[in-house]
């Protein structure tokens, strides 16, 4: 008697869900060793991390602030990965839409809500600016867009250090920052003695809109039909070049206003720690939502709240902080292992000695 993996005709959605919590508890899980290992008790540790990301108004408030960028982030991924164009760019992506919103939120001498509509608008054009450079490379040139898109972060981020380090650097701090974005283009905070802003609100609206957008439009049908299959795309009568360069666009957007949010709502200012891996973190959550945006926001919640939550547990514990980046890293292998079982069912073969056997 042995097993085998048998392809699935179709999978529940109830499976689709239980999956990415199991990948979820599989790297909890797992991660428990190294905790242990360090000598802290895993239960209380965990509590620790969970307790300082979710336990009072100002810890949720601080978990929401901080999956923001990781809800643009992943619904960028989302939208590239379903037309398989594979952007590994965000984190360049986020970047350029955090440069181009602080420039316009810099000059932008109108009313405060044209402000902010301006300075969103400029990041997201500058996202999906950067986006469409290994999008087009690959249309025009079947140049690797893995390769593209991920050399272009290097080269977004160092056009930033030399602006914030030279023309652009703020003379009245004397740190490489860049100037800061006038009062009127602040994002409102929605709740006093909190940092909870604006791009909170507007992250949770883009999921919903992304899902209608991929789910109940004809760009949508289209990004998942070239994703499917791009020769029966093209045999069918859609235009594979200009839908890829399309979702690639979108894709870029999003991840601007990443960047516009960080702006905005927290720094005020272009600095070069601006992103700590958002656009990297970005490619985790998608996978782990399944591509899915509504799942992009507990995705994000959950490791808003590990990385939230990871440092007040090393101070309590012991437990180094970079358990944060393993216990993220452990939710990716675990989702890949767990998408198997999405594609595949096991099956029993054979059968008792002598059974079936001719």
């Amino acid at each position: 008697m042995g097993f085998r993996l048998e392809p699935r005709a179709s999978t529940p959605a109830w499976l689709n869900a239980a999956l990415s919590f199991g990948a979820v508890a599989a790297a909890l899980i797992l991660c428990a060793g190294l905790i242990a290992l360090s000598g802290a008790d895993v239960l209380s540790a965990y509590a620790i991390m969970f307790d300082n990301a979710f336990g009072n108004v100002y810890a949720l408030t601080e978990t929401l602030v901080k999956a923001t960028p990781l809800v643009f982030t992943g619904l960028a991924v989302a939208v590239a990965f379903h037309a398989k164009f594979w952007n590994i760019g965000a984190e360049g992506q986020l970047l350029a839409g955090a440069m181009l919103g602080c420039w316009v939120g810099g000059f932008a001498n109108v009313p405060g809500p044209l402000a902010i509509v301006l300075m969103l608008i400029a990041g997201a054009i500058g996202g999906a600016a950067v986006a469409l450079a290994p999008a087009l490379l690959r249309v025009r040139l079947k140049v690797d867009d893995v390769v593209s898109s991920l050399l272009i972060n290097s080269i977004v981020y160092y056009v930033m250090m030399a602006l914030i380090e030279g023309p652009w650097k703020d003379p009245m701090s004397g740190y490489p920052n860049s100037p800061p974005i006038q009062d009127a283009a602040n994002f409102p905070i929605l709740m006093e003695g909190t940092r909870l802003h604006l791009g909170v609100v507007l992250a949770a609206l883009a999921a919903p809109l992304i899902w209608v957008l991929m789910r109940r439009t004809t760009l949508g049908f289209a990004i998942h039909a070239v994703g499917e299959n791009a020769e029966a795309s093209a045999y069918g009568g859609i235009r594979v070049n200009q839908v890829l360069l399309t979702a690639a666009a979108i894709s870029g957007g999003l991840a601007g206003l990443a960047g516009v949010s960080e702006v905005g709502g927290i720094h005020y200012q272009v600095m070069s720690e601006i992103s700590t891996g958002y656009g990297y973190t970005g490619i985790v959550i998608a996978m782990l939502a399944r591509l899915n945006p509504l799942g992009v926001i507990p995705a994000a919640v959950f490791f808003a709240a590990v990385m939230t939550g990871a440092e007040a547990m090393s101070r309590a514990t012991g437990v180094p902080v970079f358990l944060a980046q393993v216990i993220q890293a452990t939710a990716l292998i675990t989702m890949l292992v767990a998408l198997l079982f999405n594609a595949y069912r096991i099956r029993r073969t054979g059968g008792p000695a002598g059974v079936g056997a001719h």
